[in-house]
């Protein structure tokens, strides 16, 4: 490392630590880092990670940037909407620390490609936001011999751990098997998050990375953070290597990569096929422009989401409150339940149909879908 005058004054509190020092602030400037994710969790990783003078900074993202992303996306700003996501992140990055190289990996990562942008750096930091993602990611690392720096967040609670089986400890299957079942954990777009959630468990993440390339601390190993931000509560499980661990245990069954968009049921990946107990967005069309048909269309959000943006002459009953007001309902006529994305209303159509329910079926896709492919003003993003 160059210890120019610069250098010094920009690193100066790094070097007063006893624990980082110059020899601590050189593997840093050595390191190489891949952030999967320029969003909510990316932008703290990002941003930490470059002020603290990391050599090299990969940034994978496929997106663009969306004004709804800015209440937590810091990294980008109101006049990069539009842009790629890579972009907007490496003209800030640089505008912040012109030492370090930044990466773009303007891609979605896929079985194809994964292995190939992995393999070029030494820490890999897991800011993605869906489970084929995950386990893509925590596959290829463990195949690469990479540290995982895992975090994910959700609604008011976020974690974070450090999967590394080449170290010792557990991988992201040894804690999750096997994704949870399509349709029943709402993603970020459907449940909402509080904006400044992932800047904490962002910040945990590059804690981490830091420690790990300078080999300080007790590192996240072995061990999952939990943070709930309603309660401003921190509790910690251990998580240990998992010797049946298809990927990472003592007779790994998973060799290669595989589809990890049918491993999960396209979670993430936005609505599949149409199911026997959905419709379209058009039947539900159909059903409130004519009224004889005798189909009822119910809202199963919450009065909160109704209040921002519904459809006239829908009914709401929320999937918190069926259990308690689902008499209010008639079994024996057509139903069609619709929610945000499909999820919530696909859980509420299995509750219904157990009860005895004989014709409910869920909207496909939701009111995405709707403003999608009927009318793109309503306000749903």
């Amino acid at each position: 490392m160059d210890w120019t005058p610069e250098a010094m004054q920009r690193y100066a509190r790094h070097l007063s630590l006893p624990e980082v020092g110059p020899a601590g602030q050189r593997k840093i400037r050595a390191a190489k880092v891949l952030c999967i994710g320029a969003g909510g969790l990316g932008s703290p990783v990002l941003l930490y990670l470059a002020a603290a003078g990391v050599g090299r900074l990969g940034v994978v993202d496929h997106d663009r940037v969306d004004v709804s992303n800015l209440q937590r996306q810091v990294v980008h700003t109101t006049r990069d909407t539009g842009r790629p996501k890579t972009a907007s992140a490496r003209e800030r990055l640089e505008a912040l620390n012109p030492d370090v190289e930044i990466v773009e990996h303007p891609v979605r990562l896929n079985r194809e490609n994964v292995l190939e942008i992995l393999r070029n750096y030494d820490v890999v930091v897991d800011g993605s936001d869906n489970f084929p993602t995950r386990y893509l990611v925590n596959d290829a690392c463990v195949l690469l011999g990479k540290p995982n720096v895992y975090g994910s967040i959700y609604r008011f609670e976020g974690q974070a751990s450090l999967f590394a089986p080449h170290l010792g400890g557990p991988c992201y299957r040894c804690l999750y098997p096997e994704p949870p079942p399509p349709g029943t954990v709402p993603s970020c777009v459907e449940a909402g998050v509080l904006g400044v959630l992932p800047g904490v468990i962002g910040c945990i993440q590059a804690t981490e990375t830091l420690k790990l390339v300078m080999g300080i601390g007790v590192p996240l190993l072995g061990r999952l953070l939990l943070y709930d931000a309603l309660e401003m509560r921190f509790r910690e499980i251990k998580v240990r290597r998992d010797p049946g661990c298809p990927v990472c245990g003592e007779h790994p069954t998973i060799r290669e990569l595989m589809d990890y968009d049918q491993l999960c049921g396209g979670i993430g990946a936005g609505p599949g096929p149409l199911t026997e107990d959905e419709v379209t967005v058009w039947e539900m069309q159909e059903a409130l422009l004519h009224p004889e048909l005798g189909i009822e269309v119910v809202d199963v959000r919450e009065p909160h989401e109704y209040a921002v943006a519904h459809l006239p002459g829908v009914r709401l009953l929320p999937l918190s409150e069926l259990p308690q007001r689902w008499k209010e309902l008639d079994p024996n006529r057509t139903i069609y339940l619709h929610c945000k994305a499909g999820g919530r209303s696909m859980q509420a159509v299995a509750f219904l149909k157990q009860l005895g329910f004989r014709s409910v079926k869920s909207v496909h896709g939701g009111l995405q879908a709707w403003a999608r492919e009927i009318d793109p003003t309503l306000p749903v993003a």
